[in-house]
Formats: C-alpha cells, structure tokens, sequence
C-alpha cells in the first residue's frame, strides 16, 4: 500500500505518524498487502564451518535422521531441507574467508583492493548486490509486496570494523550494508520515539489515544493480533530498559578493549534481535532479513558453554583433536538451537489474515562462508532451509555434485516471481535454478 494512501487515512481519522508501525499489518484496515499469501525470506549465517559429520545427514531423500547438530530441530524435521553438494565456485581475489563470507549472497568475484587476507592476494567488495537485496529490491518494485523497510539486517556481536569478512549483504557493486548489532537502536528504527535507554519511554504510552480509535475500526481478529503486537512491543521495552539498568554492552567493544568477553552477552541479545524480527514481520514491516552472527575468522568465545577458545582459533584444529571436534559441535548445536527459538516463534505466531502460521509463508536459510573450517574448502557450504512459503518440497535431504550456488539463488528468485535468467557470475549460472519443487 502506498505512502500516500496511509498519509490519507491517518488524517481522516486523526491518527498520528507513530501508530502506523502498529496497524500498517491489520488486514481490516485495507492498509496491509492483498489477502495474497506474503513471501518471507531469512538468511541466518554463523562463521568458520561446520562440523561435516555432525552436521549433514546420511541419508538422501525424507527418511532420514537428524546428526548431533541439528538435533534441536527435530520437532521441525518436516519442514527441513538439507542441500548438500553446494559450492561457492566464485575464484578471483582474496582468501577463502573473505570469498566465503562476501561472495555467500552475492555469487561474483571481489574486486581487487587492499584488504589482504591469508596467504592469498588482497581483495575488496564484491562486484554485485546479494540475493537478499535483490528479492527486496523485486517486492520493493511492486506495490502489493511493498513494505516499509523491505529488509533488515540483524547482527549478533558483529564487529563495527567493515571488510569483507564482516559483512554479506550487498545494495549493489561495492555496497556493503552493515548490519545492526544493537537491538536498541533497532528497535528505534522500527518503532522511533524513545528518548534514551537510562530513561526510557515507551512508545506505546504515546499512541494509547490513538490504538484505542484504531479499536473501534477493526474486526475481532485485529483486535486480538493488536493485542499481541503491543504485548511483545511491551515485552522489548522492558528488556531494552533492563539491559540498560544493567549496563549490557549491546554492541561490541573495540579491539583495543579486548576480545575476551565482547561474546559474553550473545546468548541474550540473541534473543531480542529475534523477537525484534517477528515483531517486524507480524506487522509486515520487511519482507527480507538477515540474521549475522558474529563475522568469519570470528574469535568468539563462547564462555556460556563453558569454551575459552575462540571460535575461528578452534576450527583451525585437526580432526584427531577430538576435544576441539567437541567443542565444535556444541558451539554449532547452539546456534542451531537459536534458529529453533526462532522456527518456534514463527510457528507460534498467526498469520495476520490467515489460519497459518508465520513460519508457513517464511524461508529460513542457516548458512556459513565455509563448508569445513580447517580445511578452508568452499565446497559443500552448510545450506539448510527451514520453513514454507516459497514452494520447495520440504522434509528432505538432497545431495548435489559440487552445484554452484547461484543456482540455489536463482531458485529463490524464481520462488517469489523474479524470473531472472543469471545470478552473480553468469558462468556460475549454468543448468538455471536449482529444481526443488
């Protein structure tokens, strides 16, 4: 819907500019999309490889079983699809992290620059926009999936330092967009309106008058998806005020204050930036996000699962270090269990207009930049999907021979009507989209 007819309608009624993030998704209100089905897409990315034989399944097909890794996602073994057998081909400048991380989403080569990395030849950005971007950029085209942000990009203990090992999502050649680490001041930009953490007002106190206007218009359904928009809002303001209390570092230090516990709050602002999402999508403010936790060569270290090692330091281990393969293992497993919380609040939370579930019309990607960390290969990158939405066949594992990876990207555009012919390199692009109806 477009600026113009919201301006419209909050003027007949008397509304003001800061209630529309609370009513632009009520299906009532005609100010939502069309009654058709809305088309999600999440990209989920953790660093430094996985843990092969822990991570892919060994069978292929739906009767398979679920390795230690992705075990808490069991209850969601129906709406899985692993994809083994993916690799990022893109050759060209810069090491295997820095064309891991960058050439991920984009599927094209860096250009040459100055940011030297390994043993390799320095690079710079990549020479194209990433699939996410680009299927925010076709529903932002049209105005029936056109929505207020198109996409947002969550990091988790993300470094502020920009290079490409750091960042995946791309406008376009050389544009890099930075994701935001701090769910403060994401919450800002989806809500606006609160003046600082150590005093903080809530928004919902502001538009009170105006939800209560807003009531009397619309149908017992909204009422009740108003409801629960404002009881999660409520719940954010309350976490953001308390982590203000307690000085939670919301966004990571400098380097020269140290790596050695920049990570220890992760598992809770894991957390925010998730509801924050979901926040997002019940009110259809995005139809695209990504979800970045920490960075590649990412020195995490993840004191709450009792690991002092850093992350990237620990994936650089050999196979016969089986305490290293351990501690892998658990450090991947957690954040499989951070895509289930996230799987879980989707499916929990109504479709606004529909019977469904969020979950059914939203794709999840769980991604990383490399297939396997000590070996640096970029063959068999980690591709799980989770969810509905797009038409895939889903409950399954599939095994492909060494398929570029524009191809799964190719997929996802024609999966959402972007009938674009190549992705990235056009080479790359050879045999079209993947087939996974």
């Amino acid at each position: 819907m477009n600026a113009i007819h919201r301006r419209h309608f909050l003027k007949s009624f008397g509304l003001s500019a800061a209630t529309l993030p609370f009513i632009v998704g009520l299906p009532s209100l005609g100010l939502a999309a069309p009654a058709r089905p809305r088309q999600r897409l999440v990209v989920m990315f953790s660093p430094n490889g996985t843990i092969p034989t822990a991570f892919w399944p060994d069978e292929t097909g739906s009767d398979f079983a679920l390795k230690e890794i992705v075990s808490p996602l069991e209850p969601f073994k129906d709406r899985m699809l692993f994809l083994k057998g993916l690799s990022n081909k893109v050759r060209g400048d810069g090491d295997g992290h820095m064309r891991g991380m960058s050439c991920l989403l984009t599927g094209i080569e860096l250009f040459p620059g100055n940011i030297q990395g390994g043993s390799d030849t320095p690079a710079g950005w990549p020479q194209g926009i990433s699939i996410d971007q680009e299927i925010k950029n076709h529903f932002q085209n049209r105005e029936e999936t056109r929505t207020q942000f198109g996409s947002l990009e969550f990091g988790v203990g993300v470094s502020d330092r920009a290079d490409p090992w750091t960042r995946m999502s791309y406008g376009g050649p050389n544009k890099p967009i930075a994701p935001i680490s701090d769910p403060y001041q994401m919450y800002e930009k989806l809500y606006g309106g609160m003046k600082d953490k150590e005093s903080l007002q809530s928004v919902l106190d502001d538009v009170q008058g105006d939800l209560k206007k807003v009531r009397k218009l619309i149908s017992a359904e909204d009422r009740r998806l108003l409801d629960e928009h404002q009881s999660l809002v409520r719940q954010m303001e309350r976490e953001i005020a308390d982590s203000a209390k307690q000085k939670l570092r919301v966004a990571p230090p400098t380097l020269a204050e140290g790596i050695a516990d920049q990570n220890d709050n992760v598992p809770r602002l894991s957390r925010m930036q998730i509801d924050l999402m979901v926040n997002s999508f019940v009110n259809d403010m995005a139809r695209v996000a990504t979800l970045q936790y920490t960075k590649s060569v990412g020195m995490a270290k993840m004191k709450w699962l009792d690991i002092n090692d850093g992350h990237h330091s620990l994936s650089h281990e050999p196979d016969k270090n089986e305490g290293a393969v351990e501690k892998l293992t658990k450090i991947n497993k957690w954040f499989a269990g951070e895509l289930r919380y996230l799987v879980e609040k989707l499916a929990n939370t109504p479709e606004p207009g529909s019977t469904g579930s969020l979950l059914d019309n939203t794709l999840i990607i769980w991604t990383n930049e490399l297939g396997k960390g000590n070996s640096h290969t970029l063959d068999n990158i980690p591709f799980l999907l989770v969810g509905g939405g797009f038409g895939f066949q889903m409950g399954r594992s599939m095994k492909f021979e060494k398929i570029a990876h524009n191809r799964l990207h190719l997929a996802l555009a024609h999966a959402v009507g972007h009938r674009i012919e190549t992705f990235g390199k056009k080479s790359l692009c050879d045999g079209g989209p993947l087939s996974l109806g």
